[in-house]
Order: structure tokens, then C-alpha cells, then sequence
């Protein structure tokens, strides 16, 4: 098949998916508004013309006021706040907790020095990705993960299984999940600017997690 075969073709798998993926949306869209979670923004988010879908079993903003290529636009050029308060974020804590999580992941998390991350994946038995993460390295014996909100039950499930196991052997580590917190990731071009912004908003607000102090300084030491 050549030319105009292979682009008939080409025309014809894309419609496909996008009619697949339309389905897939409308299935997402049934849960009803008394279902979904709402971050502590969400009245932040629709007072600003936010508008709000069904994402992973929270009422979450995917645009506003704006167009989505001037929102892109302004993220490149200037800077962009999210609010990912919907993805699971939880602590390990313990003298084994690095051993542990390495058992779980493929990084070299005793390779972190405290203060920094990296990105990396959750696998199976088999080696199969189960789900990508971000690991930050709080202290040798503090580790924060955060997973994706619409991959965390299994996740969760995954990681408590080979806790238990872990634990039964001896192994020192705890975890706690942190619902009682919410999430925000910067996306910023003027780095120094908006770390002084943060550090005039930590000034006022002392309650600042100590994580983003870690990457702070990090950074500046950079």
C-alpha cells in the first residue's frame, strides 16, 4: 500500500480512536456531581471561571477564561500554579524505608541525597510498569511518594501488600497517606522571581511543607 492508500488508511485509524476515545470520555462524564471530590480550591477554581470535569473521580478545572493555547503560552513564557491536590501523595518512614522502596521501584533511591527526587516506576513481579511516580528523598529514613489519582488504589493496595511481607521479615518502615494535605506544582520560567514569591508567601504562611523548603534550597544551591 503506497501513498494515498497509506494516508486513506491513516485518516481511517484516527477516526476510530477519536470516536473509541469520545466513548471513553462520555463513560468518565456519568459520575454525578455529588460523586466527585473537590480539592480545597475548587471554589477558587469555579469563582474563576474554571471549567470543571469529572478526572479520576474529582471535579477538576481543564480550562478557563483563557484559551488553551494562551494558557499554554503564558505557562511557557511566564508561569502556571496547578492545583494537583487529586494525586495521592504519602510518606515512608523507617530505618529500612530505601531498601523497601527499592524493592517496589527501579530507581536508585539510596543514590538520592536528602533534598531531592527523581521520577521513576512502580513494577510488578514481572517487570511490567504498574504505574509512574515521583519519589522525593526527605531524609535517609523519610521518603515522600506521589502516585497518580487514577491509579491509586491499586497502587496503594500494591505497596501495602509487600509491606506487609516486608515487615513480617523484620523490616523497619511505616507509611502514612497524606489526605489531609493538598498538592500544588509550579511550572515557572522566571525560576528566581517566583522562588522569592514563595519564600515572601512562606514568610507570611510558616506552614510550607518541609519538602518544598528541601527543593528550594536545592535549587539555589544549583
Amino acid at each position: 500500500m503506497r501513498g494515498g492508500g497509506l494516508w486513506q488508511l491513516g485518516l481511517s485509524i484516527t477516526r476510530r480512536l477519536a470516536q473509541a476515545d469520545k466513548k471513553a470520555v462520555g463513560r468518565r462524564y456519568f459520575a454525578s456531581e455529588a460523586e466527585l471530590k473537590k480539592t480545597v480550591l475548587y471554589d477558587f477554581h469555579v469563582a474563576n471561571g474554571g471549567k470543571m470535569v469529572p478526572f479520576a473521580g474529582w471535579s477538576m478545572p481543564i480550562q478557563y477564561k483563557d484559551s488553551i493555547m494562551e494558557s499554554t503560552v503564558n505557562c511557557r513564557q511566564n508561569g502556571s500554579l496547578f492545583d494537583v491536590s487529586h494525586m495521592c501523595g504519602f510518606s515512608l518512614k523507617g530505618k529500612d524505608c530505601v531498601p523497601f522502596l527499592e524493592k517496589l521501584v527501579i530507581a536508585d533511591v539510596a543514590a538520592l541525597a536528602p533534598g531531592t527526587g527523581t521520577l521513576t516506576v512502580f513494577t510488578n513481579e514481572k517487570g511490567g510498569a504498574i504505574d509512574d511516580s515521583v519519589i522525593t528523598k526527605v531524609t535517609d529514613d523519610h521518603m515522600y511518594i506521589v502516585v497518580n489519582a487514577g491509579c491509586r488504589d491499586k497502587d496503594l493496595a500494591h505497596i501495602e501488600a509487600h509491606m506487609k511481607s516486608f515487615k513480617a521479615k523484620g523490616g523497619d518502615v511505616s507509611w502514612h497517606i497524606h489526605d489531609e494535605r493538598s498538592l500544588l506544582a509550579l511550572q515557572v520560567n522566571f525560576v528566581f522571581l517566583s522562588l522569592s514569591l514563595l519564600l515572601l508567601f512562606s514568610f507570611f504562611f510558616s506552614s510550607l511543607d518541609l519538602l518544598l523548603c528541601l527543593d528550594i534550597h536545592e535549587l539555589l544551591q544549583n
